[in-house]
């Protein structure tokens, strides 16, 4: 059915094309189709004597628009023997063989019993309205339902409006309660209002929306759906049309014969002057196209679907064995990292780098005692890479050369230990715990040698003072005693040569603090 599908779809877009005749297809069909009206009363024996008799006529809103004596509904009474059972209504079979539509005209005004003598005599339960009450200043159907929660009387029925909403601009839904006698029945009115009388609206994608939610809310039920207009024919028409096709399509019965042109000749022996103009023709013709567009869309979606994320039912196909393999050995591979993170933490240096550049070591100057005492002997600083080889600095030098060591290497992330800052004013007793660091005070730091014993990483143990390490361990010494004396800049104490001084307001000698002699 496919190929079938793409054929139709491939003429809509070339629909255009001129012919022998001098007019386009659908102008060509068309008038095929208004030829065979006359034909249907002459040869076919169609009869219209129920729509013309004096008690009927003027239940007619247009005097050319009457029902087949064959296909027209006829009305059961209810209180009275001596109700006509004319209404202007046709029955239309549908493409499945339990469907029926009841195409009517939109009632008049005296009229509203018989129409909701007809909705309650077979069982209505979907009204499908293609107009607007008033359209161009005329009206084209009296209002055979309430306003919202409001109850109106229709002969023998009072009709409720329960509920009225709008999911689009084009549809107006509304839920009716009509009631006879001691019985209430719930009706569902569809009315579309984009759609101008012997027009065709803008586009057909609010028909078919529409007609989606007809079906829906018609659900199993075999009673007849009833379509009106104004007349009951134009609008009316296309929209029988549109769904018979959609029910063809259903059930896989789009062949090679497919014509719509033969189904709405076949709607027109049911019911007169079906699909009433050439655009309304047309517009069957894009509406139908583009129904067969999404169904097409939909089955390749749904073939993709099948072949790309299902696999074959049955586990004894070598291929569907290798693929579980391949599929086993991918998600094995997902597990394994496949680059470091860049989160974990990393040295300043690659390890392993040897640091030959020549720095220096500012040596950290000592308190001045008091002028009555006496000066101690000077302390000769020890660095961390004393035993090197290199020449010792003198005990008074402001700066020390220090050739660097090998970068010490890192505890893996498993085993490193994390030392807790000790706060300024518990680090006092560090700097006694051995002579021979001088000024210098450890504190434990990040980077532990591989030599130290490692303390695993999920041990909460926090070293206390009394396990600093002597001057002997091979690392870099910390600076870790604040500054006491903050009071000025240049205090004792402080670091001389970073002194921040205001920029002086004309020649003057340097401070004094510049040119003092570190001691």
């Amino acid at each position: 059915m496919e190929r079938q599908l793409m054929k139709f779809v491939d003429r809509v877009k070339s629909l255009k094309n001129i012919g022998s005749d001098g007019l386009d297809e659908i102008a060509s069909e068309y008038s095929i189709i208004r030829a065979q009206a006359g034909d249907l009363k002459g040869s076919s024996g169609f009869t219209t004597e129920a729509g013309q008799l004096k008690d009927n006529v003027k239940k007619n809103r247009y005097k050319d628009i009457l029902p087949y004596d064959q296909t027209r509904v006829p009305l059961s009474p209810l209180e009275k023997e001596s109700e006509s059972d004319y209404i202007n209504a046709s029955f239309i079979q549908g493409a499945i063989g339990n469907k029926r539509y009841i195409a009517t005209q939109g009632p008049l005004s005296h009229t509203l019993g018989d129409f909701w003598r007809m909705v309650w005599q077979y069982d209505v339960k979907v009204i499908v309205m293609a107009c607007r009450e008033i359209e161009l200043g005329k009206r084209k159907c009296e209002r055979y339902w309430s306003s919202h929660t409001e109850t109106s009387i229709f002969g023998a029925f009072a009709v409720t409006n329960l509920e009225e909403h709008s999911p689009n601009e084009e549809v107006v839904i509304r839920t009716l309660l009509v009631k006879y006698q001691e019985e209430t029945r719930t009706i569902s009115q569809f009315q579309y209002t984009a759609w101008p009388d012997h027009g065709i609206p803008y586009a057909s994608d609010g028909i078919l929306g529409m007609m989606v939610m007809v079906r829906k809310t018609q659900g199993a039920s075999t009673a007849p759906i009833l379509i009106h207009c104004s007349a009951g024919c134009g609008r009316t028409g296309v929209i029988c049309t549109v769904d018979y096709v959609h029910d063809l399509l259903l059930t896989n019965r789009i062949r090679e014969d497919f014509s719509v042109m033969e189904i709405v000749m076949a709607i027109r022996r049911q019911r007169p002057s079906a699909v009433q103009t050439k655009e309304q023709y047309e517009f069957v013709y894009h509406t139908v196209g583009q129904m067969f567009e999404k169904a097409l869309l939909s089955q390749r979606n749904n073939y993709q679907n099948l072949t790309e994320n299902h696999l074959p039912l049955y586990d004894d196909v070598h291929s569907v064995k290798i693929q579980r393999r391949q599929t086993s050995s991918c998600r094995a591979g997902d597990l394994q990292p496949k680059r470091k993170s860049n989160l974990l933490p990393q040295t300043s240096h690659p390890l392993g780098q040897k640091m030959n550049d020549t720095y220096a070591v500012v040596n950290k100057p000592k308190h001045r005692p008091p002028p009555e005492s006496t000066s101690p002997p000077p302390t000769a600083h020890h660095y961390d890479n004393a035993g090197l080889g290199g020449p010792s600095p003198p005990a008074d030098a402001l700066y020390s050369t220090v050739k660097p060591k090998n970068r010490c290497s890192v505890i893996p992330a498993s085993t490193a230990t994390y030392d807790r800052v000790i706060p300024a004013n518990d680090r006092g007793a560090e700097a006694s715990v051995t002579s021979d660091q001088g000024d210098y005070e450890l504190v434990a730091g990040v980077f532990s040698t591989s030599s130290r014993n490692a303390t695993p990483a999920n041990s909460h143990q926090i070293r206390r003072p009394s396990e600093a390490r002597s001057s002997t361990d091979d690392d870099y010494e910390y600076i870790s005693n604040p500054l006491k004396d903050v009071t000025s800049y240049c205090s004792p104490g402080g670091m001389g040569f970073n002194c921040r001084i205001k920029k002086p307001k004309g020649p003057r000698d340097p401070p004094a603090e510049w040119g003092r002699a570190e001691r």
